[in-house]
């Protein structure tokens, strides 16, 4: 079997404080702004942010098992996440006070692929990286203020 492996990071801005961008990358705060992400608890919870906090999600079609590695509300989480037999990896998500007010986010994957066919499919999700965080960025400005 050939795999590959990918350490993907970028930016993206928020035009919000970091202490309230936070729960924009918590697992319940994320279906605010991305379609198709519910995340489902295993086990009820009322702070999704705590680590060892395990979620579901089938955003496009893929079941995704989620854990909650770390936190530090209003500065960064990450996640460990499995895609069975697809991918596995870490996401962290770091926040910091912007120029203007807001944040300034840094997303990191991560990611194994775990079979071959998974592999090519990573190899498109690298190549779409730098697109795919301004499509978070552009969701995101998207929202109505609260």
């Amino acid at each position: 079997m050939t795999g590959a492996h990918h350490d993907l990071s970028g930016q993206l801005h928020v035009a919000l404080p970091p202490a309230e961008a936070f729960v924009l990358f918590t697992p319940r705060g994320e279906a605010t702004w991305v379609p198709g992400w519910e995340p489902r608890f295993p086990v009820r919870t009322d702070d999704d942010t705590a680590p060892g906090t395990v979620f579901e999600t089938g955003a496009d079609g893929e079941h995704t098992i989620w854990v909650v590695l770390h936190r530090d509300p209003g500065r960064s989480i990450s996640y460990a996440r499995v895609t069975p037999g697809s991918r596995a990896g870490v996401v962290r998500v770091e926040l910091s006070p912007g120029g203007d007010g807001g944040s300034d986010v840094m997303v990191g994957y991560e990611l194994t692929a775990l079979t071959e066919d998974a592999a090519a499919e990573l190899q498109r999700f690298a190549a779409g990286y730098a697109e795919f965080l301004r499509s978070w960025e552009a969701a995101i400005a998207a929202l109505s203020p609260p």
